[in-house]
């Protein structure tokens, strides 16, 4: 892996590096001071949100904590260059990308949909394989994306469709072209400990506290306050029903980590798309409670291991709504499988099965130490 990563991870900073010359501006019409102070705080919150909460999520792997973090840094600072390039070119002027602190809201979350797909690939693929998969997801999303917002004007304020929806089914797609039947009974490593859960949950917690401002942070201002309640009471309510059926559903009545750490969260995905519409706090926490129930359920049973107007205007908004979410699982699905294909290749340097899970094939693990006991003082422990 030394000089393919090395070469590939210069190679695309320095190409970055040009196209951001050539292309790249600030935003001339710059907003009022009362304005950046508004934003920022929701662009804080999504940041901390993309390299805090998503990074540690991904943790509960007991041997694999260094890759959940630092791949997920790797990721996060290679797709949201890359988002900013992709995502601009729909919207130039006089042939420049000119970007503000919502072009970086929007760039963190185009890289939101390729960390929702590593965790289908979590374990299996290589840095290199990893650096590729962003450049290739990001370029697909914001295609979605521009059809999705732009030419079929779907409503999708919390980006439930264009990036959870998306993101998960293109993971998806990409894993089932990198099946590796040495993996179907399992793996030694593919488990938590108690320790990796413990972190995992610390980015359960970041995500949670921060998806008011994930589903608020590009809605008009005008439901901003709207996007936030909703989405603050769908979380609550997902919450407790979470607890609820996890215990329910296991044997003596036990939580179980792996549901808390995701059913908790599918409330904010859950209301979405429709998080700055009037739909009453009682409904979002109604959709919250449902997206609980159904999500522990899937965890339960479906999971085999680690991976207002008039009627005409209603109906052709929610014409649009479908077709926006089947274009979405579409494409995504057929993005995957291309992606996979790709990431396929043997000069790629992927893993095999036997070192699957493991932080030690692609960093140093682990401490030497040695007992030093000077004379007549208490014995200590170097570590070098």
């Amino acid at each position: 892996m030394r000089f393919k990563f090395s070469i590939l991870a210069i190679f695309l900073e320095v190409l970055i590096i040009v196209l951001f010359g050539i292309f790249v501006r600030y935003e001339n019409n710059q907003p009022s001071e009362k304005d950046k102070l508004l934003l920022y705080p929701f662009f804080q919150d999504v940041h901390v949100m993309i390299f805090v909460g998503f990074g540690f999520l991904m943790t509960f792997l007991k041997k694999y904590g260094f890759s959940s973090v630092g791949i997920n840094m790797l990721i996060a600072a290679l797709g949201l260059q890359w988002g900013t390039l992709l995502q601009g070119f729909w919207h130039m002027k006089n042939q420049t990308i000119n970007i503000d602190i919502e072009s970086m809201i929007n760039a963190d979350f185009s890289t939101a949909t390729v960390l929702i797909s590593f965790g289908a690939v979590l374990g299996k693929t290589s840095p290199v394989q990893m650096l590729i998969m962003t450049i290739l997801e990001i370029t697909i999303f914001s295609c979605n994306e521009h059809l999705v917002v732009n030419v079929l004007r779907a409503t999708d304020t919390g980006a439930s469709m264009t990036i959870h929806a998306f993101g998960a089914y293109f993971g998806l797609a990409a894993a089932r072209v990198l099946y590796r039947p040495g993996l179907k009974e399992g793996h030694k490593n593919e488990e938590s400990g108690y320790h990796s859960d413990m972190f995992a949950m610390i980015g359960t917690l970041f995500l949670w506290l921060f998806w008011p401002s994930f589903n608020s942070a590009i809605a008009h201002p005008d439901v901003q306050q709207r996007a936030i309640i909703n989405t603050y009471f769908s979380m609550a309510a997902c919450t407790l029903t979470a607890f609820a059926l996890s215990s329910l559903v296991k044997h003596r009545g036990k939580l179980n980590m792996v549901h808390i750490q995701n059913a908790t969260l599918a409330g904010g995905v859950a209301v979405g798309s429709c998080a700055d519409m009037n739909i009453y706090p009682f409904g979002a926490m109604l959709i919250g409670s449902i997206a609980g129930v159904i999500s522990v359920i899937g965890f339960k049973f479906l999971t085999q291991n680690t991976s207002s107007g008039n009627s005409v205007t209603g109906s052709l908004s929610a014409a649009m709504q479908a077709a926006a979410l089947g274009c979405s699982v579409g494409i995504a699905l057929v993005g995957g499988a291309f992606a996979g294909l790709i990431l396929n290749l043997p000069f790629l340097g992927q893993a095999p099965d036997e070192n699957c899970y493991d932080d030690s094939v692609y960093w140093e693990v682990g401490y030497k130490c040695r007992v030093i006991r000077p004379s007549g003082s208490a014995a200590f422990i170097a570590f070098y």
